[in-house]
């Protein structure tokens, strides 16, 4: 099935085209949701109050992109949004397993040692993959899908010169500054690769046409953004030190989000909120 998909119904009438939307879908809302997680934590954390306000908002605007592929998952027949978002374990999550990683020491609430430095190159390494895959499915095969990328992506350009910005000015700031943007630069290149990958069904997402491109363009799109960049590239190639969250091998750090982002929706599963 290549041409034109409209509604869920003709979507589901082909089961290898329905299960690579379905992981496709997955990928792109958990990324969203655990990244916007994360991004969360640093709320009254950040820098300074404009850095505060500004990174709420892209916080803000990117948990409801993820709401965006839950409901189509919803629509789909996969479940519940809500329960897609907090009701899955670790092992049914597909979002990359760098994005995950704990912002530092501590907790929100006992002594939050976090690292802006990895915030910033967290955020800026995703933000270059996002622009990437949303140009790739903007023109999907689904639909419904192709008009959420759309949307995304009007938004998305603020969020992508926000933390291009930061990592510029951060790599050619003060010694200590160059020294821990570039420790998290070395150490995100060892681990996201998974991040860049389509998991086990990503030859159905280019067959189907869901997507535009395969993995390799997508690492070799990313790749030529952030050379532009990056001051000093890291040597070697890029890996995936935890594994492919794309394929549902994640850290005990999601396993201590999932715990905190579920505590309320689980004291009571059938409330409405």
């Amino acid at each position: 099935m290549s041409k034109i998909v409209e509604t869920t119904e003709i979507a589901r009438q082909d089961p290898s085209y329905y299960q690579a939307l379905r992981e496709l879908l997955f990928q792109l809302a958990d990324d969203d949701f655990i990244i916007s997680f994360r991004g969360s934590e640093w709320l009254g954390l950040a820098p300074h109050i404009e850095e505060d306000v500004a990174y709420s908002s892209i916080t803000q605007n990117t948990m409801g992109h993820a709401v965006m592929y839950y409901n189509l998952l919803e629509e789909l027949g996969e479940g519940d949004a809500n329960f897609l978002a907090h009701d899955r374990g670790a092992s049914d999550r597909r979002n990359g397993a760098y994005l995950e990683k704990r912002n530092g020491e501590g907790k929100y609430l006992e002594e939050p040692y976090f690292d802006w430095a990895l915030a910033v190159v967290r955020n800026y390494f995703y933000e270059s993959f996002k622009k990437v895959k949303l140009e790739a499915i903007s023109t999907s095969s689904y639909k419904p899908l192709a008009n959420v990328a759309k949307k995304v992506l009007m938004e998305h350009p603020y969020h992508f010169a926000h933390w291009k910005l930061w990592i510029k000015q951060l790599q050619t700031s003060s010694e200590e500054a160059k020294k821990r943007i570039q420790h998290r630069i070395e150490e995100a290149w060892e681990e996201f690769l998974d991040v860049l990958e389509l998991g086990n069904y990503g030859n159905e997402m280019v067959q189907h046409q869901l997507i535009a491109i395969d993995e390799e363009t997508i690492k070799g799109n990313w790749l030529e953004e952030v050379k532009t960049v990056l001051v000093a590239m890291p040597e070697g190639p890029l890996g995936k030190k935890y594994g492919s969250g794309r394929n549902g091998e994640h850290t005990s750090d999601l396993d201590q989000a999932l715990g905190t982002l579920a505590e309320v929706f689980q004291s009571d599963k059938t409330a409405i909120w």
